[in-house]
C-alpha cells in the first residue's frame, strides 16, 4: 500500500493511543503471528504526528532528518505531506542511495568518504540533488584531493555556523559541531568557499541542540528540568541574534537557498527565527518516550517493539529475550527502551535492558506467563531500524503493509 500520511483524523477512533488499554493489546493482537522481536508502526499514531509537527512549524518548512527514520517509505510518505520538504541525511553514501528518489538531499555531517565524493562528483544529476556539510577549509582540500574542481561537477556545500550557547560561568552549552560561531567567522568562510573553484555555497545549518534536544520536564528529575528551562530562555534569544547577523553576513557573499536549524524539540522556537527558512527535524515522528518530557508538545507513540518472555526466574520477575536497544547520548536511564505493556513492569537496577536478555520486575511479572508479550517504547530515533529489518504498519486493527527498514534493505551506513 502507499502510505497517506496526509489524510485527516476523524471520529471516536482519531487517537486510540489515549487509551493504552485498548492500544497495547490491539497492536499485540494485530501481530500475534509475527515472530518477536517484533516491530509496529501505528499508521493513525504516525498520521498524527506528522501533522502536528507541521502544525508546530507554523508554516516552515520541514526537511525530515532520516537518522530518526531509516526507513525509506516513510521518509517518502512523510514527504508528500505538505509542509515537508528535502531530507536531512547523515552520511554521503546514504545520500546517494536516496537520491535515486529523492531529489533535495542535505549530508548532515561533513564527509571524508572518498568513494562517494568520487561518485558524487562525477554525477551531475547527482551533483545537483545533494548538498554536502562543512564548516572549515580542510573539508574542501579533501574533496580537491579526490578530484580537483577542473575534472569534476560543481558541488554543493552548507556552512554550519555553532549553534550552541557560550553562558557566563557556565561556557559551553550544546552539541561540539561546527567551530564556526561568530557572524564574522562564518562571513569569513562563506567568501573564501565563494572564492574557491568548484563549490558553490547554497545554504546555511545552526542546530540548536541545547534547545531542540534537552526535555524540559524529565521524568523523575524536576531539578534537571528547571535548569533546563532556565538555559533555554536565555539561549534561544542569543541565538536568534547571532544566527541573523551570520545570515546577514553570509548573503553578502552568496545566494542562498535555505537555512535549516532547530529540531522536534524546538519546532515552536525555531519557527519564530526569522531567520531561518527550514527546520531539520525526525524523531518526533516515531514519537520516541524522550518527546514525553516536553511541555509543549505529545507525540503519539507511533512506533514500538515488543519482545516475548522465554522465562520467569522467580514469582515476581519475567525475561524477555534481547531489550538493549540502547539510544546515542548520555548513558542514563533515559537512554532506555520504556517498558510499556502490560503496565507495572520495571528493570532490575542491576541489570536494565540487556543485549540478550531482560529481566523485569513489578506487579505485571507476576501474571505473565512464558510466550507472553511485552511492548517496548524507544527512546528517541533511529533504535528500531538499528534492530529490525521490517515494521509492521498496523491500521483498524490488523497489519497492512510491511516496510523494509535501511537494515532490511541491506544498507548500514552508520
Amino acid at each position: 500500500m502507499t502510505l497517506d500520511l496526509a489524510a485527516p483524523l476523524r471520529g471516536p477512533d482519531a487517537a486510540p493511543w489515549l487509551a493504552p488499554e485498548r492500544y497495547w493489546p490491539e497492536l499485540t493482537a494485530a501481530t500475534d503471528h509475527v515472530p518477536a522481536p517484533v516491530g509496529a508502526l501505528h499508521l493513525g499514531a504516525l498520521r498524527h504526528n506528522a501533522q502536528d509537527m507541521v502544525r508546530r512549524a507554523q508554516g516552515t518548512p520541514i526537511r525530515v532528518a532520516s537518522k530518526s527514520i531509516r526507513v525509506r517509505e516513510v521518509l517518502e510518505a512523510v514527504l508528500r505531506v505538505p509542509g515537508y520538504r528535502g531530507v536531512l541525511a547523515f552520511t554521503l553514501a546514504e545520500a546517494i542511495w536516496l537520491a535515486d528518489r529523492v531529489d533535495d538531499v542535505v549530508v548532515g555531517y561533513p564527509t571524508s568518504d572518498r568513494a562517494s565524493l568520487r561518485r558524487l562528483a562525477t554525477d551531475r544529476g547527482l551533483a545537483q540533488r545533494i548538498t554536502l556539510m562543512v564548516d572549515s577549509p580542510a573539508q574542501l582540500d579533501l574533496v580537491d584531493s579526490v578530484l580537483p574542481a577542473r575534472e569534476r561537477e560543481e558541488l554543493r556545500v552548507c556552512l554550519e555556523l555553532d549553534a550552541s550557547w557560550r553562558a557566563p560561568v557556565l561556557g559551553h552549552l550544546g552539541v561540539r559541531r561546527s567551530p564556526v560561531h561568530d557572524p564574522r567567522d562564518a562571513a569569513a568562510l562563506a567568501a573564501y568557499i565563494a572564492r574557491r573553484p568548484g563549490f558553490r555555497l547554497v545554504g546555511l545549518m545552526a542546530y540548536e541542540a541545547q534547545i531542540a534536544g534537552l526535555v524540559h520536564r524529565p521524568r523523575g528529575r524536576p531539578v534537571t528540568g528547571a535548569a533546563n528551562r532556565w538555559m533555554q530562555g536565555r539561549s534561544m534569544p542569543e541565538l536568534v541574534e547571532r544566527r541573523a547577523a551570520a545570515v546577514a553576513a553570509v548573503r553578502e557573499h552568496a545566494d542562498l537557498e535555505f537555512v535549516n536549524g532547530g529540531g522536534t524539540g524546538s519546532l515552536e522556537a525555531t519557527s519564530a527565527d526569522g531567520s531561518v527558512t527550514e527546520i531539520g527535524a525526525g524523531s518526533g515522528l516515531f514519537g520516541g518516550h524522550l518527546f514525553d518530557g516536553y511541555s509543549q508538545f505529545t507525540p503519539a507513540p507511533a512506533a514500538a517493539f515488543a519482545l516475548d518472555v522465554v522465562r520467569r526466574p522467580g514469582p515476581d520477575h519475567v525475561t524477555v529475550l534481547g531489550g538493549g536497544w540502547i539510544a546515542s547520548g548520555v548513558p542514563g536511564a533515559d537512554r532506555l527502551p520504556l517498558p510499556v505493556w502490560p503496565r507495572g513492569l520495571e528493570y532490575l537496577r542491576r541489570e536494565a535492558a540487556g543485549e540478550v536478555q531482560t529481566p523485569l520486575t513489578g506487579p505485571a511479572a507476576r501474571t505473565l506467563a512464558v510466550g507472553d508479550r511485552v511492548w517496548f517504547r524507544h527512546t528517541k530515533s533511529g533504535e528500531l531500524a538499528e534492530h529490525l529489518g521490517e515494521l509492521h504498519v498496523v491500521d483498524g486493527g490488523e497489519v497492512v503493509d510491511r516496510l523494509a527498514t535501511y537494515r532490511g534493505e541491506g544498507k548500514v551506513f552508520l
